[in-house]
């Protein structure tokens, strides 16, 4: 054996090179193709959060409304509930923080209106009529209190 000899360099054929290239050029448009897609995406996906909390509040506000016309109507069981809802539903934004659908402003804003809760649902729960008013009050400070229009 002769040990001067040293091996060939391997050497990437013409097939070899295109194949490599077909694959680079696949990974490319694949590429183009996506990114514009995953961008759209990210767009719908911030559209659609936003509109989930602007709904969470129109949910708010219609039960306290709700409650509202229940109560001046006389119907008192209905107006509880809705009444029990539109707390539940603030109580539960306020304590989600950063990821609520109100500013930390309109937190602030609604927390005093968290402790008139029992109050309002003991006079619906006795069929007061009082309760229509003071539903109408709380009404009013929602919608000073947390900035809606």
């Amino acid at each position: 054996m002769n040990k001067d000899v040293q091996p060939k360099p391997v050497r990437t054929t013409h097939w070899m090179q295109r194949v490599i290239l077909y694959a680079v050029l696949l990974l490319v448009a694949f590429l183009l193709g996506f990114i514009p897609m995953w961008w759209k995406s990210r767009e719908c996906s911030s559209g659609l959060a936003e509109a989930e909390h602007q709904l969470s509040l129109a949910r708010a506000q219609n039960a306290l409304a709700s409650a509202v016309i229940d109560a001046r109507r006389g119907d008192y069981e209905p107006a509880r509930q809705a009444a029990s809802d539109f707390f539940t539903s603030l109580r539960t934004e306020i304590d989600r923080g950063d990821a609520s659908a109100l500013s930390p402003a309109q937190r602030e804003g609604g927390l005093p209106l968290l402790t008139r809760r029992d109050e309002i649902i003991t006079l619906l729960a006795r069929s007061d009529p009082v309760s229509a008013e003071q539903l109408s009050d709380l009404y009013v400070a929602y919608r000073k209190g947390v900035g809606i229009k």
